[in-house]
């Protein structure tokens, strides 16, 4: 069964780091591209980074310079480095990526991890 499982999530206060881990198992023979994304009490999920294949990476505006995504392919993982955390940032962040398996070539999401970051 091919699954993606985020970790790293908590709880932190204002100004402080949290680094999310997302780790892609089961039949896949190939990942491209990978993102982080985010989804707030009564507000719609955005995105809030992702990289490619190749490893280029794009971040929502409210968290350039702040955040780092980032990949190791051996270990079919994606990172979040969250550093000066504010409470907007509070919201469960769920990755998905873009995977060729053994039945078919599709986005996948995880279930998701919380974030709370305190005022």
């Amino acid at each position: 069964q091919v699954q993606l499982v985020e970790s790293g999530g908590g709880l932190v206060q204002a100004g402080g780091s949290l680094r999310l881990s997302c780790a892609a198992s089961g039949r896949i023979f190939s990942i491209n591209d990978m993102a982080w994304y985010r989804q707030a009490p009564g507000k719609q999920r955005e995105l809030v980074a992702g990289i490619t294949g190749g490893g280029s990476p794009n971040y929502a505006d409210s968290v350039k310079g702040r955040f780092t995504i980032s990949r190791d392919n051996a270990k079919k993982t994606v990172y979040l480095q969250m550093n000066s955390l504010k409470p907007e940032d509070t919201a469960v962040y769920y990755c998905n990526a873009d995977m060729v398996t053994l039945l078919r070539r599709g986005i996948y999401w995880g279930q998701g991890t919380q974030v709370t970051v305190s005022s």
